[in-house]
């Protein structure tokens, strides 16, 4: 019974934390002179954009997670695992942020940032191919689609994405304290990968309530994976699920590299 009711009272706590750290920053972020402050205002519609769209970008989250608690048993280690790996991506996201808020108003750096975001959505897309081949006309299609796209992509995103194959892989057995650094870096930098691809939403969605549905749903996540590993990577890696984060990816994407071209438009004055 401990080994359960521990780790899922402090996924409740850890959230209630870090929805106190975002909202600090949020603060913080209004205090600097920029031209738009940043709506301290909980919208239901705003949060549960941010989670829906969370949980289908979590495939890779939950794979990492389950080989994880798979190489380092006992309730402690989740703990460690749930700890690091909610911080690591919770901050992940409050920085990518904190780059919209301070780059939006210098219109060749947010669309420098934008369209790098988008280029990460056809990576995250791509990397969505292998969960849904069963389905194997639509596959076929998106596959030769997206096959294209990072030959184009890839000479830039290599110098930018760290190369995280090796890291979700997540067999590792660690010490406690190694447990907790190394289940906070792999969700970091997947937080900032996956969250950077949703920058094109910002001018739509209120971004406080955003990421708190972003937060929200990695907890939910963290309690699913702590209760059944294997059933919840199951259900992640459903094909029609993956097919249809696959697609969103790819219209956010395009949708990117719109808003990037009208921004720059905008900034010489050509719109």
């Amino acid at each position: 019974m401990k080994a359960q009711l521990i780790p899922l009272f402090l996924t409740v706590v850890v959230f209630a934390v870090l929805t106190a750290l975002l909202h600090a920053c949020m603060v913080f972020f209004n205090t600097l002179p920029l031209r738009e402050l940043v709506v301290l205002e909980i919208r239901w519609v705003d949060v549960l954009v941010g989670g829906t769209i969370y949980l289908k970008t979590a495939i890779d989250f939950a794979i990492f997670m389950g080989r994880l608690m798979a190489a380092n048993p006992g309730w402690k280690n989740r703990i460690a695992i749930e700890i690091g790996s909610a911080f690591g991506n919770a901050i992940g996201t409050i920085i990518v942020i904190g780059l919209w808020v301070l780059f939006k108003d210098i219109h060749l750096l947010l669309a420098l940032m934008v369209f790098i975001a988008s280029l990460v959505l056809f990576e995250l897309a791509y990397g969505s191919l292998e969960h849904f081949q069963s389905l194997t006309q639509p596959h076929t299609i998106l596959k030769k689609l997206l096959t294209i796209t990072k030959r184009i992509t890839d000479p830039i995103l290599s110098r930018i994405m760290p190369d995280i194959s090796h890291a979700m892989r997540g067999g590792k057995n660690l010490p406690w304290w190694g447990l907790l650094g190394f289940s906070m870096s792999v969700p970091f930098i997947l937080g900032l990968d996956d969250f950077a691809g949703y920058v094109p939403l910002f001018s739509v969605i209120n971004v406080y309530g955003f990421a708190i549905g972003v937060i929200g749903a990695h907890t939910l996540l963290n309690i699913a994976l702590f209760l059944s590993p294997k059933r919840t990577i199951a259900a992640v890696k459903n094909a029609w699920i993956s097919l249809v984060g696959t697609l969103a990816f790819i219209g956010l994407a395009i949708y990117g590299l719109v808003e990037t071209v009208k921004i720059v438009l905008e900034a010489f004055h050509l719109l």
